[in-house]
């Protein structure tokens, strides 16, 4: 080959490994903002399912203790074999297992209710849980965060690992929706050194790296699609931008629920 064409071979494959590197480079942070999303997504689900059993909970358990007392007074009234299997069943299914007690904690009082159902019974005034959902604020500081700390975008081993270590306490911070924490790891990450320049990457390492990167994403793909869903998933896409409006419509609906169980069991028993 020629000095000219061999010149012209050489030009026509680093305009390819440019090309290809700058394709990776996009995956990877089409990749990270997909990993983003889910991770965001993924923390709504933990955050308004904790807020769920907070508020709910009590709710349910009455709705479970007033079905069996209404079963246990048509069983009385009728004395029927079937009324009184089914009184039995739906006792069972509010009777706490052996160590139900140790394991919540306390979280039931001597009658089997929480505080916040024993509020809810004698009318007194119920502790609201925290807000556990993180603020548009923490959202963006967490995004801004992962962006710029991405282990993908380490240049080395160990800028991997220390990438990899400093992305868990962004993630509990977050978790936590602690915007003070998120920016103070902001802080701390500006001031960390400052990585060196990538070197070129071959072919066949960048081939392999795209590959990665689409593996990575079908797999991040089948857990957005888990924890959509999910029942916890699917209620917060019938109202992201109010979840916490959704819950205290579900709230209302329960407390209709109780009352009218309640003038049931009343009629029941005189």
């Amino acid at each position: 080959m020629n000095p000219e064409a061999e010149q012209s071979a050489e030009q026509g494959h680093a305009e390819d490994t440019a090309r290809l590197e700058q394709a990776v480079r996009a995956a990877e942070q089409a990749l990270i903002e997909f990993e983003i999303a889910v991770e965001t997504f993924r923390v709504e689900v933990e955050n308004f399912s904790r807020l769920h059993h907070q508020r709910l909970g009590p709710m349910y358990a009455r709705l479970d203790e007033l079905d069996a007392l209404i079963a246990e007074a048509v069983a009385a009234r009728t004395g029927a074999a079937e009324d009184q299997r089914r009184a039995r069943e739906m006792r069972a299914m509010v009777q706490p297992m052996p160590g139900v007690e140790e394991l919540l904690g306390g979280w039931m009082d001597g009658e089997g209710l929480s505080p916040e159902a024993s509020a809810m019974l004698t009318e007194r005034p119920v502790q609201p849980p925290r807000r556990v959902r993180a603020s548009d604020e923490a959202r963006r500081a967490y995004r801004e965060l992962v962006r710029k700390a991405h282990p993908d975008l380490a240049l080395d081993e160990a800028d991997r690992v220390r990438r990899e270590a400093f992305i868990v306490r962004v993630n509990a911070a977050y978790g936590e929706g602690n915007e003070a924490l998120l920016r103070e790891l902001a802080e701390e990450w500006s001031a960390g050194p400052v990585p060196a320049q990538r070197r070129p990457s071959r072919s066949e390492e960048l081939y392999a790296r795209l590959e990665w990167l689409a593996d990575r994403k079908e797999l991040l793909s089948l857990v957005a699609a888990e924890l959509e869903s999910s029942a916890i998933g699917s209620m917060i896409k019938m109202a992201p931008d109010d979840p916490d409006g959704l819950l205290t419509e579900i709230a209302d609906g329960l407390v209709a629920q109780i009352a009218e169980r309640e003038a049931h069991l009343a009629s029941l028993v005189g």
